[in-house]
C-alpha cells in the first residue's frame, strides 16, 4: 500500500544549527528524531572535519556544498548506516579498526540497515520515495584507521580519539581537552543508550561510560538528539549503570 507521507525537496533535506565553539550542526530533519543522526562539523586552520555523515538517502556534498571547499577528514564514529550513508561522499574517511570491514562492504545485517531503515522513520520521505528493499550504504573504505590516543590535528583544534565500545566495537568519540568538547557518537546521548544490536556489549558499555563519567566536558555532542552539559551527561550516565544493575532492558534504536 503506497504510504500518504509527503516528498521532501532535495534542498529541504539537510537543517544547519551553528553552536559554540566553531561547531555546526547538520542533520536530516524529516526522519524521526529518535532515528536522526546528527552530522558535526568543525572547521580548522589547515582542514576541517566531520563526525558521522547521515543516512544517504540525499546528497550530503550536494546539498552542503561548502563541506567540499576545504580538506576534510570524515570520521566515523561507528559504522550503523544512519552514521555512514554518505561517507562515500569524501575523499579521506576515518574509523576504527574494528569496523573498517563494515564502512568498505556495509552489508544491511553488519551495519543494521536489515533491521532500522524502515519508512516509518520518516516524517517526510526523501526525493524520489523510499523503499526499504532499494536501500544501500555505498561502500567507503577507510583512508586511516585510528586507535585510542590518536590524534586528529586540524592546525589549531587538536582532537584526541577516545575508543568507547559497548554500543558497537569500533564505537570512537573525540574529545578536545581546550574547550571541554565531546564528540561523543553513540556511546552517549541524551536518549535510551543501546545496547541490543548483535555485536553491542553492555559490560563493555558500562565500562565505557564510567570513563566518560570522568571527563571535564563542557559539552556533549552526541550522536542523536540535543546537546547537553557535564551534568545531564553524569545522570545519562549514572541511570544506564543502575539499570545495568537491576537487569534492565532499553529500547531498540540505533
Amino acid at each position: 500500500m503506497p504510504h500518504s507521507k509527503p516528498t521532501a525537496a532535495p534542498s529541504d533535506w539537510y537543517r544547519i544549527t551553528h553552536h559554540d565553539h566553531g561547531v555546526t550542526r547538520i542533520d536530516e530533519h524529516h526522519i524521526d528524531p529518535f532515528y536522526r543522526c546528527n552530522i558535526w562539523h568543525v572547521r580548522g586552520r589547515n582542514g576541517d572535519l566531520l563526525v558521522d555523515s547521515g543516512m544517504g538517502v540525499v546528497s550530503l556534498r550536494t546539498q552542503v556544498p561548502w563541506l567540499g571547499e576545504r580538506p576534510l577528514l570524515a570520521v566515523a564514529s561507528h559504522a550503523h548506516f544512519d552514521h555512514v550513508g554518505n561517507h562515500h561522499e569524501f575523499d579521506q574517511r576515518a574509523c576504527h579498526a574494528c569496523e573498517a570491514h563494515i564502512l568498505a562492504e556495509p552489508r544491511g545485517d553488519w551495519n543494521l540497515a536489515e533491521r532500522y531503515a524502515v519508512v516509518d522513520m520518516f516524517t517526510a520521505l526523501p526525493p524520489g520515495g523510499y523503499r526499504q528493499a532499494d536501500y544501500r550504504v555505498m561502500p567507503a573504505p577507510a583512508t586511516r584507521l585510528v586507535e585510542a590516543g590518536d590524534v586528529i590535528d586540524l592546525g589549531d583544534r587538536v582532537f584526541e580519539v577516545l575508543h568507547v565500545p559497548g554500543h558497537s566495537p569500533g564505537s570512537i568519540a573525540l574529545w578536545e581537552r581546550a574547550t571541554g568538547v565531546l564528540f561523543s557518537g553513540d556511546a552517549v546521548y541524551d536518549g535510551p543508550l543501546i545496547d541490543d544490536a548483535y555485536h553491542s556489549h553492555p559490560p563493555t558499555y558500562v565500562d565505557t561510560l564510567k570513563r566518560l563519567r570522568e571527563l571535564p566536558v563542557s559539552v556533549v555532542h552526541g550522536g542523536h538528539f540535543e546537546s547537553f552539559g557535564r551534568d545531564r551527561m553524569h545522570q545519562l550516565v549514572d541511570e544506564y549503570v543502575a539499570g545495568q544493575r537491576a537487569g534492565g532492558c532499553p529500547s531498540d534504536a540505533v
